[in-house]
């Protein structure tokens, strides 16, 4: 309890030096759980983008598709499955059909990806419902990012070549019915969407599919039937999972050298208030204070430090957390051009585990960085700094 008073009336004597010090190292805090709730942010709102607008609750892929490699998107469609045409039946699945093509917009050859889908679906939020539009033509949805590389927008007419399942070439006009905003690449970039029945007819199959969403929050009543392999939401976002995991460290990097940068300044003031202190630590010990007593004092005068930095750090960030977290941070329109499926305004998510432990961090490190310059008192002798001899 000595020296906890001890401890407060000496940093406040310690006046400005002591408010600069906390100051840096709640900056550090703050950031810490800025930071950490930006990347849980963005990680939770690409999570949601990618199952409402791709994903769903998981899917079903034929046995040969591998969307990495495109030599495999001609053979990989066959029909559903008896227990996955059930789930279609009931309006819990959603059956899409791939295949490649090749668009002319503009005099250019553009190889893209040909997807269908039912205009009457309800399990992804894709506006579908614009493809029952009656026209001459095909008509098709695409993507911002497509309309822009191909140069095309609503209305337009170009040519679309296919191959059906003979491998014999076809070709006919589409009409772009819809340019869809969607936040995520995996529907956008290079690809086409035309109604399902219609990919069937212009393909020579019936009811084929390449791949089968499954309606969020449905229980995958079966792992694999037939040429039909599930494919989880862990196994389809691992990707992003791993993306996660390098954001982590790459911020938790930056905010490690912040912090020891500001830990450096408290090193720093430590030593220098022992060498400023000396005959004040030599009356101390001539009281009868003990070595490890008078340690402890300057320990915890920096842990106090730690403790005025939490303060002065949920003083300031508190109302900019709470606001933000509901709120939300505006991203500039391009935010999904880095190949994330992140929404235009960020909502980050600052949970009580990063709060604890940023706070248990900071506090543990300035503790330990108080403690080594302060073992430097067991070599001073108090008889000769009262007496002036011992520097």
């Amino acid at each position: 309890m000595v020296n906890l008073r001890l401890s407060f009336r000496n940093i406040r004597r310690a006046g400005l030096k002591t408010w600069l010090n906390s100051f840096v190292l709640s900056i550090v805090f703050v950031a810490m759980i800025g930071l950490n709730g930006i990347i849980v942010g963005m990680n939770r709102s690409s999570i949601n983008n990618l199952k409402n607008a791709l994903y769903g609750g998981g899917q079903y892929w034929h046995q040969n598709y591998d969307p990495y490699n495109p030599s495999t998107i001609e053979k990989s469609h066959a029909q559903p499955a008896e227990e996955i045409k059930a789930l279609i039946d009931e309006g819990k699945a959603l059956p899409i059909m791939i295949t490649q093509g090749a668009l002319y917009p503009q005099k250019r050859i553009k190889n893209i990806l040909i997807k269908g889908i039912d205009p009457e679906q309800k399990i992804l939020n894709l506006p579908a419902e614009r493809l029952r539009i009656k026209t001459d033509t095909i008509p098709a949805l695409i993507g911002t990012r497509m309309a822009e590389s191909s140069q095309l927008k609503n209305n337009d007419i170009v040519t679309l070549r296919w191959r059906d399942k003979d491998g014999t070439f076809d070709a006919g006009d589409i009409k772009i019915v819809h340019v869809m905003n969607n936040l995520v690449p995996g529907v956008d970039n290079g690809q086409i969407w035309i109604p399902f029945q219609k990919l069937q007819e212009m393909m020579g199959t019936q009811e084929h599919a390449t791949i089968v969403v499954i309606q969020q929050d449905l229980e995958p009543p079966f792992k694999k039937t037939g040429v039909w392999e599930l494919k989880s939401l862990t196994y389809l976002l691992k990707d992003l999972e791993a993306m996660k995991q390098i954001q982590i460290f790459s911020y938790a990097f930056m905010y490690l050298l912040l912090l020891f940068m500001a830990l450096l300044a408290v090193f720093d003031t430590q030593v220098l208030s022992i060498f400023r202190r000396k005959r004040e630590i030599g009356m101390l010990m001539a009281l009868g204070m003990e070595r490890k007593n008078v340690i402890k004092l300057f320990t915890l005068e920096g842990a106090l430090h730690g403790v005025l930095s939490l303060i002065i750090g949920a003083i300031y960030a508190t109302p900019y957390l709470i606001w933000s977290a509901k709120s939300g941070i505006k991203l500039p329109e391009s935010a999904g051009d880095f190949g994330m499926a992140i929404s235009t305004t960020l909502y980050p998510m600052y949970g009580w585990k990063i709060i604890i432990g940023s706070a248990l961090l900071m506090l543990v490190s300035v503790t330990v960085v108080s403690y080594f310059p302060s073992r430097r008192i067991s070599d001073i002798e108090p008889q000769k700094v009262l007496a002036g001899r011992q520097e």
